[in-house]
């Protein structure tokens, strides 16, 4: 189930190029599996292999007590990041 119906902004700190650590609602969670890439699909006529620019992650992430949700954050240029999915 989703929790999130808006966009927020959160911080996300990136290790090697992947999320270790995300603060979301004034909680610390810790990326907790193997975070994957989220694509963007561009589908253009004509050609043979669409583009699909990275646009974010889908990582678990955990907190001090234990609880768990898996995140879905798009970034830009300037690394802000938006969560725009929570799974519980």
């Amino acid at each position: 189930m989703s929790v999130v119906h808006k966009p927020e902004t959160v911080t996300v700190w990136i290790d090697e190029g992947v999320p270790v650590r995300l603060v979301w609602r004034g909680a610390r969670y810790l990326v907790t599996d193997t975070p994957t890439p989220l694509r963007a699909r561009f589908d253009h006529e004509g050609m043979t292999h669409p583009l699909e620019p990275m646009i974010g992650w889908r990582f678990q992430g955990t907190n001090d007590d234990g609880e768990s949700f898996v995140f879905d954050v798009h970034g830009s240029a300037r690394q802000e990041w938006r969560l725009v999915a929570v799974y519980s």
